[in-house]
């Protein structure tokens, strides 16, 4: 992960992740990291009624290995772009959790 970065806020209890998400996509999967060091991810569910938002914070559980309550969607809940916050994690402990899923082009 050397020639991109996530895009990380350091907050009183945890950390801060900019995303863009992708809807109705084959598979929910973490794609990688994007230039601007926002990561980006897709998800199966479609972006309405809160099922991608749903999906988004499912998969970003499991990946950081945290209950569902420690993420929160802070803004852009009704955009692609979002914020996302990580409780009880600091940006050093969700970059390693990520470094392991994400590619560092965030392209297909």
């Amino acid at each position: 992960m050397s020639a991109h970065k996530f895009q990380f806020g350091k907050g009183s209890g945890g950390s801060a992740l900019s995303i863009k998400v992708t809807p109705r996509a084959r598979k929910n999967e973490i794609v990688g990291v994007m230039a601007d060091g926002t990561l980006k991810i897709r998800v199966t569910a479609p972006p309405v009624g809160g099922k991608a938002n749903e999906a988004v914070i499912e998969l970003l559980a499991d990946v950081l290995k945290v209950s569902k309550s420690k993420i929160e969607i802070v803004a852009g809940e009704t955009g692609a772009q979002k914020l996302v916050s990580i409780a009880d994690l600091t940006p050093a402990q969700v970059e390693e959790l990520l470094k392991s899923v994400a590619r560092e082009d965030g392209e297909d």
